[in-house]
Protein backbone atom coordinates (compact mmCIF):
# COMPACT_ATOMS: atom_id res chain seq x y z
CA UNK A 1 0.00 0.00 0.00
CA UNK A 2 1.32 3.45 -0.90
CA UNK A 3 1.72 6.24 1.64
CA UNK A 4 -1.62 7.93 0.98
CA UNK A 5 -3.69 5.03 -0.37
CA UNK A 6 -5.73 4.95 2.83
CA UNK A 7 -7.12 8.42 2.03
CA UNK A 8 -7.97 7.61 -1.60
CA UNK A 9 -11.74 6.98 -1.54
CA UNK A 10 -11.61 5.86 -5.17
CA UNK A 11 -9.68 2.86 -3.89
CA UNK A 12 -10.78 2.39 -0.28
CA UNK A 13 -14.53 2.46 -0.96
CA UNK A 14 -14.12 -0.78 -2.91
CA UNK A 15 -12.48 -2.58 0.00
CA UNK A 16 -14.52 -4.92 2.16
CA UNK A 17 -15.39 -3.67 5.68
CA UNK A 18 -12.76 -5.73 7.50
CA UNK A 19 -10.05 -4.34 5.21
CA UNK A 20 -11.32 -0.79 5.70
CA UNK A 21 -11.10 -1.25 9.48
CA UNK A 22 -7.43 -2.24 9.24
CA UNK A 23 -6.10 0.03 6.48
CA UNK A 24 -8.61 2.81 5.87
CA UNK A 25 -7.27 6.27 6.67
CA UNK A 26 -3.65 5.17 6.95
CA UNK A 27 -1.41 8.08 6.00
CA UNK A 28 2.29 7.20 6.18
CA UNK A 29 5.09 9.69 6.61
CA UNK A 30 8.32 9.72 4.62
CA UNK A 31 9.64 7.05 7.02
CA UNK A 32 7.19 4.45 5.71
CA UNK A 33 6.06 3.21 9.13
CA UNK A 34 3.63 0.27 9.18
CA UNK A 35 1.70 1.39 12.28
CA UNK A 36 0.05 4.80 12.09
CA UNK A 37 2.28 7.60 13.37
CA UNK A 38 1.40 9.34 16.62
CA UNK A 39 1.62 13.13 16.24
CA UNK A 40 1.85 14.61 19.74
CA UNK A 41 1.77 18.29 18.86
CA UNK A 42 -0.51 21.17 19.72
CA UNK A 43 0.51 23.37 16.79
CA UNK A 44 2.41 23.54 13.53
CA UNK A 45 5.08 25.68 11.88
CA UNK A 46 5.08 27.27 8.45
CA UNK A 47 7.63 28.20 5.83
CA UNK A 48 6.21 31.70 5.41
CA UNK A 49 3.63 34.14 6.69
CA UNK A 50 1.81 33.77 3.38
CA UNK A 51 1.54 30.02 3.86
CA UNK A 52 -0.11 30.26 7.27
CA UNK A 53 -2.46 32.99 6.02
CA UNK A 54 -3.51 30.75 3.14
CA UNK A 55 -4.19 27.84 5.46
CA UNK A 56 -6.33 29.92 7.80
CA UNK A 57 -8.30 31.42 4.89
CA UNK A 58 -8.90 27.97 3.40
CA UNK A 59 -6.96 28.71 0.25
CA UNK A 60 -4.05 26.47 1.27
CA UNK A 61 -3.81 22.86 2.42
CA UNK A 62 -2.32 21.79 5.73
CA UNK A 63 -2.72 21.78 9.50
CA UNK A 64 -3.11 24.93 11.59
CA UNK A 65 -3.85 23.92 15.19
CA UNK A 66 -4.63 20.58 16.81
CA UNK A 67 -8.04 21.78 17.99
CA UNK A 68 -8.92 21.81 14.28
CA UNK A 69 -6.70 19.15 12.71
CA UNK A 70 -4.12 16.59 13.74
CA UNK A 71 -2.67 13.93 11.43
CA UNK A 72 -3.35 11.01 13.81
CA UNK A 73 -6.87 12.23 14.52
CA UNK A 74 -7.49 12.76 10.80
CA UNK A 75 -6.56 9.14 10.13
CA UNK A 76 -9.13 7.95 12.67
CA UNK A 77 -11.81 10.24 11.23
CA UNK A 78 -11.25 8.93 7.71
CA UNK A 79 -11.30 5.31 8.88
CA UNK A 80 -14.56 5.69 10.80
CA UNK A 81 -16.22 7.58 7.93
CA UNK A 82 -15.15 4.88 5.49
CA UNK A 83 -16.48 2.09 7.69
CA UNK A 84 -19.75 3.97 8.24
CA UNK A 85 -20.27 4.72 4.57
CA UNK A 86 -20.32 8.44 5.42
CA UNK A 87 -18.84 11.34 3.52
CA UNK A 88 -17.10 12.73 6.61
CA UNK A 89 -16.48 12.25 10.32
CA UNK A 90 -15.26 14.30 13.25
CA UNK A 91 -14.11 12.67 16.47
CA UNK A 92 -14.61 14.02 19.97
CA UNK A 93 -13.12 13.53 23.42
CA UNK A 94 -15.88 11.22 24.70
CA UNK A 95 -19.11 9.60 23.58
CA UNK A 96 -21.16 12.21 25.41
CA UNK A 97 -19.12 14.98 23.78
CA UNK A 98 -20.15 13.42 20.47
CA UNK A 99 -23.84 13.31 21.42
CA UNK A 100 -23.78 16.88 22.73
CA UNK A 101 -21.99 18.16 19.65
CA UNK A 102 -24.27 16.30 17.25
CA UNK A 103 -27.32 17.92 18.82
CA UNK A 104 -26.25 21.41 19.87
CA UNK A 105 -24.41 22.17 16.63
CA UNK A 106 -27.76 22.23 14.83
CA UNK A 107 -30.27 23.33 17.48
CA UNK A 108 -31.17 26.83 18.68
CA UNK A 109 -33.67 28.36 21.08
CA UNK A 110 -37.16 27.82 19.71
CA UNK A 111 -36.33 24.54 17.97
CA UNK A 112 -37.92 21.20 18.91
CA UNK A 113 -36.31 17.77 19.30
CA UNK A 114 -38.12 14.42 19.46
CA UNK A 115 -36.19 11.68 21.23
CA UNK A 116 -36.80 8.06 22.11
CA UNK A 117 -37.40 7.75 25.84
CA UNK A 118 -35.30 4.59 26.17
CA UNK A 119 -31.73 5.86 26.11
CA UNK A 120 -28.48 6.04 28.02
CA UNK A 121 -28.95 8.11 31.18
CA UNK A 122 -26.69 10.98 30.07
CA UNK A 123 -28.45 11.16 26.70
CA UNK A 124 -31.76 11.50 28.51
CA UNK A 125 -30.19 14.26 30.61
CA UNK A 126 -29.30 16.13 27.42
CA UNK A 127 -32.90 15.91 26.28
CA UNK A 128 -34.63 16.39 29.62
CA UNK A 129 -32.35 18.96 31.28
CA UNK A 130 -29.75 20.59 29.02
CA UNK A 131 -31.77 21.36 25.89
CA UNK A 132 -34.69 23.00 27.75
CA UNK A 133 -32.18 25.16 29.65
CA UNK A 134 -31.33 26.81 26.31
CA UNK A 135 -34.89 27.19 25.08
CA UNK A 136 -34.96 24.01 22.99
CA UNK A 137 -38.30 22.24 23.27
CA UNK A 138 -38.20 18.47 23.76
CA UNK A 139 -40.61 15.56 23.48
CA UNK A 140 -39.82 11.96 24.40
CA UNK A 141 -41.71 9.11 22.76
CA UNK A 142 -41.73 5.34 22.80
CA UNK A 143 -39.15 4.75 20.07
CA UNK A 144 -40.75 1.42 19.18
CA UNK A 145 -44.02 3.14 18.24
CA UNK A 146 -43.79 4.42 14.66
CA UNK A 147 -46.98 6.44 15.01
CA UNK A 148 -45.67 8.20 18.12
CA UNK A 149 -42.84 9.77 16.13
CA UNK A 150 -45.25 11.19 13.58
CA UNK A 151 -47.67 12.48 16.21
CA UNK A 152 -44.84 14.30 18.00
CA UNK A 153 -43.80 16.36 14.95
CA UNK A 154 -44.36 20.11 15.24
CA UNK A 155 -43.64 22.95 12.79
CA UNK A 156 -40.41 23.68 14.70
CA UNK A 157 -39.17 20.07 14.94
CA UNK A 158 -35.54 19.96 13.79
CA UNK A 159 -34.12 16.67 15.09
CA UNK A 160 -35.11 13.05 15.77
CA UNK A 161 -32.69 11.46 18.25
CA UNK A 162 -32.56 7.80 19.23
CA UNK A 163 -30.32 4.80 19.85
CA UNK A 164 -31.01 1.29 18.64
CA UNK A 165 -30.65 -1.08 20.38
CA UNK A 166 -31.43 1.19 23.30
CA UNK A 167 -29.43 1.24 26.51
CA UNK A 168 -30.31 -0.77 28.59
CA UNK A 169 -33.80 -1.88 27.58
CA UNK A 170 -32.69 -3.17 24.16
CA UNK A 171 -35.63 -1.45 22.44
CA UNK A 172 -35.31 -1.51 18.65
CA UNK A 173 -36.29 1.50 16.53
CA UNK A 174 -37.53 0.90 12.99
CA UNK A 175 -34.85 3.02 11.31
CA UNK A 176 -36.24 2.81 7.79
CA UNK A 177 -39.60 4.16 8.93
CA UNK A 178 -38.43 6.75 11.46
CA UNK A 179 -35.56 8.12 9.38
CA UNK A 180 -37.76 8.16 6.29
CA UNK A 181 -40.40 10.08 8.23
CA UNK A 182 -37.77 12.57 9.33
CA UNK A 183 -36.55 13.18 5.79
CA UNK A 184 -40.09 13.62 4.53
CA UNK A 185 -40.54 16.47 7.02
CA UNK A 186 -37.11 18.06 6.65
CA UNK A 187 -36.00 16.78 10.05
CA UNK A 188 -32.45 15.58 10.72
CA UNK A 189 -32.24 12.08 12.20
CA UNK A 190 -29.39 11.46 14.66
CA UNK A 191 -28.75 7.81 15.55
CA UNK A 192 -26.56 6.63 18.42
CA UNK A 193 -25.02 3.40 17.06
CA UNK A 194 -22.63 2.63 19.93
CA UNK A 195 -24.19 -0.75 20.80
CA UNK A 196 -23.55 -2.09 17.28
CA UNK A 197 -20.93 -0.07 15.36
CA UNK A 198 -20.77 -0.18 11.58
CA UNK A 199 -19.67 -3.83 11.75
CA UNK A 200 -23.11 -4.96 12.93
CA UNK A 201 -25.40 -2.12 11.78
CA UNK A 202 -25.10 0.78 9.34
CA UNK A 203 -27.88 3.30 10.08
CA UNK A 204 -27.17 5.39 6.98
CA UNK A 205 -28.27 2.45 4.84
CA UNK A 206 -31.68 2.87 6.50
CA UNK A 207 -31.85 6.63 5.93
CA UNK A 208 -30.09 8.10 8.97
CA UNK A 209 -28.59 11.55 8.39
CA UNK A 210 -26.13 11.58 11.28
CA UNK A 211 -24.58 8.67 13.19
CA UNK A 212 -22.96 9.29 16.57
CA UNK A 213 -20.75 7.07 18.70
CA UNK A 214 -19.15 6.48 21.99
CA UNK A 215 -15.99 5.03 20.45
CA UNK A 216 -14.99 4.19 24.03
CA UNK A 217 -17.13 1.10 23.64
CA UNK A 218 -16.75 -1.56 20.93
CA UNK A 219 -14.56 0.56 18.66
CA UNK A 220 -11.77 0.84 21.24
CA UNK A 221 -12.86 -2.39 22.84
CA UNK A 222 -10.40 -2.86 25.68
CA UNK A 223 -11.38 -0.27 28.27
CA UNK A 224 -8.35 1.97 27.78
CA UNK A 225 -9.43 5.41 26.56
CA UNK A 226 -12.47 7.62 26.02
CA UNK A 227 -13.50 8.76 22.53
CA UNK A 228 -16.53 9.80 20.48
CA UNK A 229 -17.38 10.30 16.82
CA UNK A 230 -20.02 11.93 14.62
CA UNK A 231 -20.52 10.95 10.97
CA UNK A 232 -22.54 12.68 8.27
CA UNK A 233 -22.40 14.45 4.94
CA UNK A 234 -19.48 16.75 4.20
CA UNK A 235 -21.89 19.69 4.36
CA UNK A 236 -23.18 18.72 7.80
CA UNK A 237 -19.75 17.94 9.24
CA UNK A 238 -17.89 20.91 7.74
CA UNK A 239 -20.56 23.61 7.70
CA UNK A 240 -22.68 22.79 10.76
CA UNK A 241 -20.73 20.60 13.18
CA UNK A 242 -17.16 21.86 12.65
CA UNK A 243 -17.80 25.52 13.60
CA UNK A 244 -19.35 24.33 16.88
CA UNK A 245 -16.53 21.90 17.60
CA UNK A 246 -13.77 24.29 16.59
CA UNK A 247 -15.03 27.00 18.92
CA UNK A 248 -16.10 24.87 21.89
CA UNK A 249 -13.20 22.40 21.84
CA UNK A 250 -14.49 18.88 22.65
CA UNK A 251 -11.56 17.43 20.72
CA UNK A 252 -10.00 13.99 20.92
CA UNK A 253 -6.33 13.76 21.89
CA UNK A 254 -3.92 12.27 19.32
CA UNK A 255 -2.91 9.49 21.72
CA UNK A 256 -6.51 8.41 22.29
CA UNK A 257 -7.13 8.56 18.54
CA UNK A 258 -4.15 6.27 17.99
CA UNK A 259 -5.45 3.78 20.57
CA UNK A 260 -8.87 3.69 18.86
CA UNK A 261 -7.17 3.18 15.49
CA UNK A 262 -5.51 0.09 16.95
CA UNK A 263 -8.85 -1.08 18.34
CA UNK A 264 -10.56 -0.78 14.97
CA UNK A 265 -8.10 -3.26 13.46
CA UNK A 266 -9.76 -6.08 15.44
CA UNK A 267 -13.29 -4.68 15.65
CA UNK A 268 -14.78 -7.00 13.03
CA UNK A 269 -13.39 -10.07 14.78
CA UNK A 270 -14.32 -8.92 18.28
CA UNK A 271 -17.84 -7.71 17.49
CA UNK A 272 -18.80 -10.92 15.74
CA UNK A 273 -17.26 -13.26 18.32
CA UNK A 274 -18.72 -11.32 21.22
CA UNK A 275 -22.13 -11.38 19.54
CA UNK A 276 -21.85 -15.14 19.14
CA UNK A 277 -20.83 -15.51 22.78
CA UNK A 278 -23.67 -13.26 23.95
CA UNK A 279 -26.25 -15.32 22.10
CA UNK A 280 -24.94 -18.51 23.71
CA UNK A 281 -25.00 -16.94 27.17
CA UNK A 282 -28.46 -15.47 26.66
CA UNK A 283 -29.87 -18.83 25.62
CA UNK A 284 -28.26 -20.52 28.63
CA UNK A 285 -29.78 -18.27 31.29
CA UNK A 286 -33.06 -17.26 29.67
CA UNK A 287 -35.10 -19.81 31.62
CA UNK A 288 -33.56 -18.72 34.92
CA UNK A 289 -34.58 -15.04 34.89
CA UNK A 290 -37.93 -13.26 35.10
CA UNK A 291 -37.44 -11.45 31.79
CA UNK A 292 -34.78 -11.65 29.08
CA UNK A 293 -34.07 -8.67 26.82
CA UNK A 294 -31.85 -9.95 24.01
CA UNK A 295 -32.74 -8.92 20.42
CA UNK A 296 -31.03 -12.04 19.07
CA UNK A 297 -33.46 -14.35 20.87
CA UNK A 298 -36.88 -15.19 19.48
CA UNK A 299 -38.41 -14.17 22.82
CA UNK A 300 -37.58 -10.51 22.16
CA UNK A 301 -40.75 -8.76 20.89
CA UNK A 302 -38.78 -7.01 18.15
CA UNK A 303 -36.55 -9.93 17.21
CA UNK A 304 -37.52 -9.88 13.53
CA UNK A 305 -36.97 -6.13 13.23
CA UNK A 306 -33.58 -6.44 14.88
CA UNK A 307 -32.56 -9.22 12.49
CA UNK A 308 -33.67 -7.12 9.51
CA UNK A 309 -31.48 -4.16 10.56
CA UNK A 310 -28.47 -5.83 12.14
CA UNK A 311 -25.93 -8.31 10.83
CA UNK A 312 -25.72 -9.64 14.37
CA UNK A 313 -27.29 -8.50 17.62
CA UNK A 314 -24.20 -7.48 19.53
CA UNK A 315 -22.50 -8.39 22.80
CA UNK A 316 -24.87 -6.54 25.14
CA UNK A 317 -28.20 -7.57 26.58
CA UNK A 318 -30.25 -7.09 29.73
CA UNK A 319 -32.33 -9.29 31.98
CA UNK A 320 -34.61 -8.74 34.94
CA UNK A 321 -34.66 -10.51 38.29
CA UNK A 322 -38.03 -10.68 40.05
CA UNK A 323 -36.49 -9.87 43.42
CA UNK A 324 -35.80 -6.27 42.50
CA UNK A 325 -32.74 -4.26 43.52
CA UNK A 326 -31.83 -6.46 46.48
CA UNK A 327 -31.67 -9.61 44.39
CA UNK A 328 -29.92 -7.82 41.51
CA UNK A 329 -27.20 -6.48 43.78
CA UNK A 330 -26.80 -9.84 45.51
CA UNK A 331 -26.33 -11.39 42.07
CA UNK A 332 -23.60 -8.87 41.21
CA UNK A 333 -21.86 -9.55 44.51
CA UNK A 334 -21.92 -13.29 43.79
CA UNK A 335 -20.08 -12.98 40.46
CA UNK A 336 -16.57 -14.42 40.45
CA UNK A 337 -15.42 -14.12 36.81
CA UNK A 338 -17.60 -11.36 35.36
CA UNK A 339 -16.62 -7.88 36.54
CA UNK A 340 -19.02 -5.38 38.07
CA UNK A 341 -18.57 -2.40 35.76
CA UNK A 342 -20.74 0.18 34.02
CA UNK A 343 -18.74 0.09 30.76
CA UNK A 344 -19.78 -1.86 27.65
CA UNK A 345 -18.12 -3.09 24.47
CA UNK A 346 -15.08 -4.34 26.37
CA UNK A 347 -13.29 -7.60 25.56
CA UNK A 348 -14.05 -8.60 29.16
CA UNK A 349 -17.51 -9.59 30.37
CA UNK A 350 -18.99 -6.80 32.51
CA UNK A 351 -22.28 -6.47 34.36
CA UNK A 352 -24.02 -3.55 36.07
CA UNK A 353 -27.24 -2.45 37.74
CA UNK A 354 -28.56 0.45 35.61
CA UNK A 355 -30.99 1.66 38.29
CA UNK A 356 -28.09 2.64 40.57
CA UNK A 357 -25.41 3.40 37.96
CA UNK A 358 -25.89 4.42 34.33
CA UNK A 359 -29.43 5.72 34.86
CA UNK A 360 -29.14 7.00 38.42
CA UNK A 361 -29.19 10.60 37.14
CA UNK A 362 -32.62 10.07 35.57
CA UNK A 363 -35.65 10.49 37.82
CA UNK A 364 -37.18 7.25 39.17
CA UNK A 365 -40.38 8.04 37.28
CA UNK A 366 -38.51 8.46 33.99
CA UNK A 367 -36.53 5.28 34.62
CA UNK A 368 -39.70 3.27 35.07
CA UNK A 369 -41.33 4.97 32.08
CA UNK A 370 -38.43 3.98 29.80
CA UNK A 371 -38.55 0.39 31.05
CA UNK A 372 -35.66 0.41 33.52
CA UNK A 373 -36.80 -1.22 36.75
CA UNK A 374 -34.95 -2.02 39.95
CA UNK A 375 -34.40 -5.67 39.08
CA UNK A 376 -32.75 -5.04 35.71
CA UNK A 377 -29.15 -6.02 35.03
CA UNK A 378 -27.19 -5.14 31.88
CA UNK A 379 -24.37 -7.40 30.76
CA UNK A 380 -21.62 -7.07 28.18
CA UNK A 381 -20.31 -10.45 27.05
CA UNK A 382 -16.61 -10.44 26.24
CA UNK A 383 -14.12 -12.73 24.56
CA UNK A 384 -13.81 -15.29 27.34
CA UNK A 385 -14.94 -18.83 26.59
CA UNK A 386 -18.73 -18.52 26.92
CA UNK A 387 -18.81 -21.75 28.92
CA UNK A 388 -16.90 -20.04 31.70
CA UNK A 389 -19.20 -17.01 31.64
CA UNK A 390 -22.26 -19.27 31.73
CA UNK A 391 -20.81 -21.18 34.69
CA UNK A 392 -20.24 -17.94 36.58
CA UNK A 393 -23.74 -16.63 35.90
CA UNK A 394 -25.16 -20.03 36.82
CA UNK A 395 -23.51 -20.09 40.23
CA UNK A 396 -24.47 -16.46 40.89
CA UNK A 397 -28.11 -17.14 39.99
CA UNK A 398 -28.09 -20.22 42.23
CA UNK A 399 -26.70 -18.19 45.14
CA UNK A 400 -29.60 -15.71 44.87
CA UNK A 401 -32.17 -18.51 44.77
CA UNK A 402 -32.75 -18.81 41.03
Amino acid sequence: MKKKTGFDRNTTRHWHPATQAVRGGTWRTEHGETSEALFLTSGYTYESAEEVAARFSGDGQGMTYSRLQNPTVAMLEERIALMEGAEACRVQATGMAAMTTALLCQLSAGDHIVAAKAAFGSCRWLVDSLCPRFGIETTVVDGRDNEAWEKAIKPNTKVFFFETPANPTMDIVDMKHVCGLARAHGITSVVDNAFATAVLQRPMEFGADVVAYSATKLMEGQGRVLAGAVCGTEKFINDILLPFQRNTGPNLSPFNAWVVLKGLETLDLRARRQSENALAVGKAIEGRVARMLHPGLASHPQHNLAKSQMDDCGPIFSFVLAGGAAQAMAFLNALELVDISNNIGDARSLCCHPWTTTHYGVSPEARLDMGVDEGMLRINIGLEDPRDVIADLDQALTRVGL
